[in-house]
């Protein structure tokens, strides 16, 4: 199995969901991990943006494909 790496940052927690359901429904490898951090009540995710989407490097042209849909 290939290693997770960084795929790309996601805007908001919608953008996350439906990408979270397209990637599920393809059977896709991925993880999401959100920037927000109870201690700064989610000051990162201001500047930094909603999170990333991490999945083996193979997959990252379907991700980018399907999270161009999305938009």
């Amino acid at each position: 199995m290939s290693e997770y790496q960084n795929i790309t940052v996601l805007k908001n927690e919608i953008q996350a969901r439906l990408l979270d359901t397209e990637l599920k429904k393809r059977k896709i490898p991925h993880f999401l991990r959100t920037y927000h951090d109870a201690a700064y009540n989610g000051i990162y995710q201001q500047q930094k943006g909603w999170g990333i989407v991490e999945a083996p490097i193979e997959y990252k042209e379907d991700i980018m494909t399907i999270l161009k849909d999305i938009e």
